[in-house]
């Protein structure tokens, strides 16, 4: 039977986005796969905000969520595997869902597009694709 932590982040996040509020997910930063920019790292976790305003290309995949941010003005792609997502929650009121720990021994699916290559580092091609919106950001919240 497939995990059901996909389908609960997307309606999550839909009913967050319905109600004009701003959707954030806490990620295990630590777990395999994850590519974030380093500097946003904390406490081997990070805290993204995946507001329209705030990504370009975002998809919430059944494996893999990835977008286009800004960090400090540099655009990057961003790969998240759906197993390193904690909680998916409304920044203005804390609403949301936390998700349990699933374990460690499951592998990690190859990242959307890119041949099966290992998700490590922060390069990749979002110097070709140019942002669609103008100035979104990220903020880390503690």
């Amino acid at each position: 039977m497939t995990s059901n932590r996909p389908y609960l982040l997307r309606a999550i996040y839909d009913w967050i986005t319905d109600n004009n509020l701003t959707p954030y997910i806490l990620v295990d930063a630590g777990r395999e796969g994850v590519r974030v920019p380093p500097q946003v790292v904390k406490n081997g976790q990070v805290v993204l905000n995946l507001a329209m305003r705030a990504v370009a290309n975002l998809d919430l995949g059944n494996e893999w969520i990835s977008f286009q941010a800004r960090f400090s003005g540099v655009s990057q792609s961003i790969l998240i595997p759906l197993q390193a997502v904690l909680a998916v929650y409304a920044q203005e009121n804390g609403q949301g869902m936390m998700f349990p720990a699933e374990d460690g021994d499951g592998e990690v699916p190859p990242p959307p597009g890119n041949g099966g290559e290992p998700a490590g580092g922060t390069e990749g091609g979002a110097e070709d694709a140019p942002p669609r919106r103008g100035a979104p950001h990220l903020r880390v919240v503690k």
